[in-house]
């Protein structure tokens, strides 16, 4: 495949492609792209009352708050993963499940099943709901050793 092939197949505004190529950059770490998916005035919504719960307004806050807060909580010195294991698309919604997995700051071990439903509109992210176990988020990430 050509770069002009790869960049045509990639920059495509269909919001299924827009989504999948958001998790490939997440996965990649390409933060320019990560950027790029959302829309200035998207919203990210985690359920659960955890240092990333609630709703986080605006592409900078997404980003530098929803994304940066979850990753602090892992050690960057051990593998962080996700892999999609499914993704629905209808309109302008995407709703995507994915595996994620990583070593906490903790040293204790996250592996997640995901759930979310995103929406695009003009080949940006403008808003996403994520569904989790946060009872196993609190205790890989943030929770203090149990007294054994």
């Amino acid at each position: 495949m050509t770069t002009a092939e790869r960049t045509e197949r990639t920059e495509s505004d269909e919001p299924r492609d827009v989504v999948l190529r958001y998790f490939e950059a997440l996965a990649a770490g390409d933060q320019e792209t990560i950027w790029n998916s959302w829309a200035d005035d998207g919203t990210c919504w985690y359920g659960g009352d955890l240092p990333i719960s609630g709703t986080w307004q605006g592409r900078d806050q997404v980003i530098n708050g929803f994304l940066a807060t979850a990753f602090a909580h892992l050690d960057p010195d051990r593998e962080i993963g996700l892999k999609i294991t499914n993704v629905f698309g209808e309109g302008e919604q995407v709703l995507v499940e994915w595996d994620s997995w990583a070593t906490g700051r903790t040293g204790r071990p996250y592996h997640e099943h995901n759930i979310g439903v995103f929406t695009v509109r003009a080949g940006k992210i403008t808003g996403m709901r994520e569904y989790a176990d946060t009872q196993h988020w609190e205790r890989a990430l943030v929770a203090p050793d149990p007294v054994r």
